[in-house]
C-alpha cells in the first residue's frame, strides 16, 4: 500500500526523500475492521484445529491458504470471488516450487536465487493484475519460508492439500458478508468519490473566501488530485461489475452518482457539497441506491461506459511486459539482499529477502518511505517480540492466542500507516518460527534486526540502480492514443452519413484506446519516475472518452431503428 501521495514534478530529490511525515498516522480506513477480522476468522480455525491436535509444525502451510484473506476486500463480490481464487491458486503455485526446490537442495545460495525469482514473478503478476495491497509482500513472506524448512518429496502432497483446504476457508470467509451486504464494496467505493469531491468542492470554497477568486491553490490541488484518485477507483470498481442482469440496476445507479463526483471536480465553484455527503451517507446501508435527475451529459457518459465495457482488456502477457523492470528490481534486491544475509551469517535470509521485496511502490520517493517505514516498524516490533515472548513461552496455547491477536493488530493499524501495522506484524513472524518448536528470543532479535537493516539498504540501492524512465512516455502515449481516438470518432460522428462500418470501426478503437489507457496507467503505478501520474488528464480523457462513445451508440441505434423501419415498409401489401 502507499503511504505517501506521489512526489510533484520539480521538487528536488532531497525533498522528495525527506523524512517530514512519513512516520504520520493517518485516519483509519473506513473497512479497516473487515480486513482485520476476515483474518482472523480466516487463520483462528486451522491453527486451533492443529493445536487441538498437537501439530502446530505443520502451521505454516495452513497459513499459507489461511493468509489470502487478506485479499480483494475492495472489490464487488462477483470479482472478488474471481481473484480470491487466483490467489489461493498463486500461493499454492509459489509454495509448491518452494517446497520441490527445498526438497531438492539444502544449497542456501540456490534457495536465496529461487526466492529472488519467485519475489520477481509474484510481484510482477500482482502489479499486472492490480490485485491490490498486501501485493506481492504475502506471496514471497511465505514461499522464501518454505523454501528453509527441510522437506522430503513425499510430504510435498500433504502440505499442499492443507494449505488448499485453508485456502478454500478463507475464500468462504471473504466472500461471507455477500449474505448481509450484497453490494457493499461498489456502494463504498462511490461513496468514497463523493466524499473526495464533496471535499475538493469545500476546499475551494474556503480558499476562494480567504484569498480572493484564485484561491491559494496549494490544498486544492491535493484536494483535486485526491477526488480524481476516489472517482478512478470507482469506475474500476464499478466497470467489474456486469452489465447485465440485477445487479447491473445498482451499477447504474452508482455510475450515475459517479459522474455526479465528476461534475462537481470539474466545476468546484458551483458545487454545493451537502448533497454528495448526504448521497455517501446514503450509501452506507443496506437501503435504496440514492436517485439523481439525468442531464443528457450524465446518460451519454452512462451509455459510454457501457459501450467501453464491451471491450476486452489487453491480455496478462501485454501487461506483464511494461513490468520487465520491476521484475528484474525485486530479483536484484532480493537476491543481493539474501546473499548479504548469508556472508553475514545469518540462519534466516528470508527475512532480507522479504523486506526488500517489500519496499518496492510506485515511485522512488514511495520506496524511501516504505523503507524508512518498514525499519521503524520492524525495530519497534522486536521490543514488542522481547516484552510479550515470555508469555509466548507458557505453552502452545498462548502462543496461538497472541498471535491471532497480533494478526488482528497489524490489519487494523497498517491503514493508519505501514510502520505501525509493522509493529505488530514483526512479533507475529518471529512467534510463527517458534510452532515447530522453542527458539531463543536473543538469537531471533539479533537476525531480524539485522535482516531488516541489510534488506531495507539493499533493496533501496536496487530501486535507484534499475530504473524505468519508459514509463512516463508509455502513459503519455496512451493519453495522445486516447485523444486521437475520440477525435477520429467525433469527425466520423460529424459526416451526415458515414460510410457502412465507419462508424462501428472508430467505436471499437476508443473503446479499446480508453481500455488501454486504463491499463497504462494502473502499470505505471507499479514504476517510480521523475513525474507524477497525470491522474486529473487520465480522468478527464475518460469523461470525454465515454460520452464521444455514447454519442457512437446514439448513432449506431438511430441507424439500426431506421434499417428496421425502411425493411418493414419494403414488405407492407
Amino acid at each position: 500500500m502507499s503511504s505517501a501521495p506521489p512526489s510533484r514534478p520539480g521538487t528536488s530529490p532531497g525533498r522528495r526523500m525527506s523524512l517530514a511525515g512519513v512516520l504520520r498516522l493517518r485516519r483509519p480506513s473506513e473497512i479497516w475492521f473487515k480486513p482485520a477480522l476476515s483474518s482472523v476468522a480466516a487463520v483462528a480455525p486451522p491453527n486451533l484445529l492443529l493445536l487441538a491436535l498437537g501439530r502446530l509444525d505443520l502451521a505454516m502451510y495452513t497459513m499459507a491458504g489461511s493468509l489470502c484473506a487478506l485479499y480483494a476486500h475492495n472489490r464487488p463480490y462477483a470479482a472478488r470471488a474471481r481473484a480470491l481464487a487466483w490467489v489461493v491458486l498463486g500461493m499454492l503455485g509459489g509454495v509448491a516450487v518452494a517446497l520441490v526446490t527445498a526438497s531438492l537442495t539444502r544449497n542456501a545460495v540456490v534457495l536465496v536465487t529461487v526466492g529472488a525469482l519467485l519475489a520477481a514473478v509474484q510481484k510482477a503478476l500482482c502489479d499486472a493484475t492490480r490485485i491490490g495491497p498486501p501485493g506481492n509482500v504475502v506471496l514471497t513472506f511465505i514461499s522464501s519460508a518454505a523454501l528453509f524448512v527441510p522437506h522430503t518429496l513425499g510430504q510435498i502432497p500433504a502440505h499442499l492439500a492443507l494449505g488448499a483446504a485453508a485456502g478454500t476457508w478463507a475464500w468462504l470467509v471473504c466472500m461471507a458478508p455477500v449474505l448481509v451486504r450484497p453490494h457493499g464494496p461498489e456502494r463504498r467505493a462511490t461513496a468514497q468519490a463523493l466524499n473526495a469531491a464533496a471535499a475538493y468542492a469545500e476546499t475551494v470554497h474556503a480558499e476562494t473566501a480567504d484569498a480572493g477568486p484564485h484561491g491559494t491553490g496549494g490544498a486544492q490541488a491535493v484536494a483535486r488530485a485526491a477526488g480524481y484518485a476516489a472517482v478512478q477507483n470507482a469506475w474500476q470498481t464499478l466497470l467489474s461489475l456486469p452489465a447485465t442482469g440485477a445487479r447491473a440496476t445498482t451499477r447504474h445507479a452508482l455510475e450515475r452518482l459517479v459522474v455526479r463526483a465528476e461534475v462537481a471536480l470539474a466545476a468546484p465553484a458551483d458545487t454545493d457539497p451537502e448533497p454528495l455527503r448526504a448521497w455517501a451517507r446514503a450509501l452506507r446501508g443496506t437501503g435504496r441506491v440514492p436517485r439523481t435527475d439525468d442531464g443528457p451529459a450524465v446518460t451519454d457518459e452512462l451509455l459510454g461506459v457501457d459501450a467501453e465495457l464491451a471491450a476486452r482488456p489487453a491480455p496478462l502477457w501485454q501487461r506483464l511486459g511494461p513490468l520487465a523492470p520491476v521484475a528484474v528490481r525485486t530479483a536484484l534486491g532480493c537476491a543481493l539482499a539474501g546473499y548479504a544475509s548469508l556472508a553475514l551469517g545469518v540462519g534466516r535470509p528470508y527475512w532480507a529477502l522479504v523486506t526488500a521485496a517489500a519496499l518496492y511502490q510506485a515511485n522512488l520517493t514511495l520506496t524511501w518511505s516504505r523503507a524508512v517505514q518498514r525499519v521503524v516498524g520492524n525495530l519497534a516490533g522486536v521490543l514488542l517480540f522481547a516484552a510479550i515472548a515470555p508469555l509466548a513461552h507458557l505453552g502452545q496455547a498462548p502462543l496461538v492466542l497472541l498471535c491471532l491477536a497480533l494478526n488482528f493488530g497489524a490489519e487494523a493499524l497498517i491503514t493508519r500507516n505501514y510502520w505501525l501495522g509493522s509493529v505488530c506484524v514483526t512479533p507475529m513472524a518471529l512467534l510463527i518460527t517458534e510452532f515447530a518448536g522453542y527458539q531463543e528470543p536473543g538469537s531471533l532479535i539479533t537476525e531480524r534486526v539485522v535482516d531488516t537493516l541489510v534488506g531495507a539498504l539493499v533493496g533501496f540501492l536496487a530501486a535507484v540502480a534499475v530504473t524505468d524512465r519508459g514509463a512516463g512516455n508509455r502513459v503519455e502515449r496512451a493519453l495522445r492514443a486516447a485523444d486521437r481516438a475520440r477525435e477520429h470518432t467525433a469527425r466520423v460522428l460529424a459526416e451526415p452519413d458515414p460510410a457502412p462500418g465507419a462508424l462501428e470501426a472508430a467505436r471499437r478503437s476508443l473503446a479499446a484506446a480508453l481500455t488501454d489507457l486504463r491499463a497504462t496507467v494502473d502499470g505505471a503505478a507499479g514504476e517510480w519516475w521523475g513525474r507524477a501520474l497525470p491522474q486529473e488528464r487520465v480522468v478527464l480523457a475518460e469523461q470525454s472518452g465515454h460520452r464521444t462513445l455514447a454519442a457512437a451508440v446514439r448513432r449506431r441505434a438511430a441507424r439500426r431503428d431506421r434499417d428496421t423501419g425502411t425493411r418493414a415498409e419494403d414488405v407492407r401489401p
